[in-house]
């Protein structure tokens, strides 16, 4: 009984103690988590290769771990991004990459889930990095515009941030965006929109009819390789140019899952939701066709994204992915922070990552 009490008293010592210390305590985490947080760069940590993560694994629809469409990929030491959806900015710094090393963006179309983050991501970029020029922003004819009417509505906000913080923050010379307008390639070409420092970029054309122009991008980086599709129906032209690829990162609708929203809206009557869920079906791959890309193509591994809809139900995954596990079985479903390395002069895939 004596012990008893005795390890009581000690319990209710120590409680005591916390409570009162409670304040330093946790001035101490946070110290140490600034620290970690702060002195994060998962650049740093890559071996030579081509990287890939999920900033952003969704679509125009909310989900818990699928952001606005958004993709990093590294080569090297170069950090780049396809499409800047909600919310995409924010998940780079959370998965340990300094945007501020953001080297430029590369749009594959001007909707608004995979354009509405650049605006936090070019000024998170300009302020939180050692840039002297605007972000560079990649993309067919019409970037121009898209990037014209994000530098006007921030305009105000560059001399705010510039008169408190001064050059050393805030240069002038590097607020906002400086568009890099491609002409849209035929089908079976490719435009190469950028190459430095061992890395090969180049635009193919996809349809996501009525939205025009929009396109894919290939990515090349010693002896590796991947393609991004963007938003598009399945397409010879994408199976052509990811013959033999490393990693097929393809956006995919599941018709029967929307075919289950539209039929919810319309026992419920609400047109908008119907109308919007019956129009979209035909603008989208589905997993299975993008499985079927996948075969085809012969690539090493395919990661679908743009998941549409939102994932929100334990087992869902099959019923999006619909029999498409059967025609490639090498598959991820994308959420947020899913990543890959693909190391340099290999032919490893290598999943770093499975979410935030």
């Amino acid at each position: 009984m004596k012990k008893w009490i005795a390890a009581l008293a000690v319990l209710i010592l120590l409680i005591l103690v916390t409570v009162n210390q409670r304040g330093a305590i946790a001035t101490l985490i946070l110290e140490k988590g600034l620290m970690a947080r702060m002195a994060a760069n998962s650049l740093a940590a890559l071996d030579d290769g081509l990287h890939l993560a999920l900033c952003g694994a969704g679509g125009p629809l909310a989900g818990p771990n699928a952001s606005g469409p958004c993709v990093a990929v590294v080569a090297g030491e170069q950090l780049f991004v396809v499409d800047s959806g909600t919310n995409g900015p924010r998940n780079l710094a959370r998965m340990g990459y300094p945007v501020g090393a953001v080297k430029g963006v590369f749009l594959t179309h001007f909707h608004s889930d995979h354009i509405d983050g650049l605006g936090e991501l070019s000024t998170l970029r300009w302020a939180g990095g050692d840039n002297r020029e605007p972000l560079p922003v990649y993309g067919p004819r019409g970037v121009e515009q898209v990037v014209d009417g994000f530098n006007a509505a921030y305009a105000q906000d560059f001399t705010y941030r510039h008169k408190h913080h001064g050059d050393t923050v805030a240069p002038l010379s590097a607020a906002g965006m400086q568009a890099i307008a491609f002409d849209k390639p035929a089908l079976g070409e490719l435009t190469v929109v950028y190459e430095s420092e061992g890395l090969r970029v180049e635009m193919l054309a996809v349809d996501h009819s009525p939205v025009e122009p929009a396109v894919g991008y290939r990515f090349s980086y010693q002896q590796r390789s991947l393609l991004i599709t963007g938003d598009t129906t399945k397409q010879a032209n994408i199976q052509q140019f990811s013959k033999g690829i490393d990693l097929l990162v393809h956006e995919a609708l599941a018709p029967n899952l929307v075919g289950m929203m539209h039929a919810t809206a319309e026992a419920l009557g609400n047109q908008t939701i119907a109308t919007i869920t019956q129009d979209i079906v035909d603008y989208h791959a589905s997993p299975v066709e993008a499985a079927e890309t996948a075969r085809d193509a012969g690539v090493g591994h395919l990661l679908y994204y743009h998941i549409v809809p939102p994932l929100v139900v334990p087992g869902q995954e099959m019923l999006y992915l619909n029999g498409a596990e059967a025609i490639f079985p090498d598959y991820t479903i994308g959420q947020d922070g899913v990543a890959f390395t693909l190391p340099a002069n290999s032919t490893a895939i290598i999943k770093t990552r499975t979410g935030l």
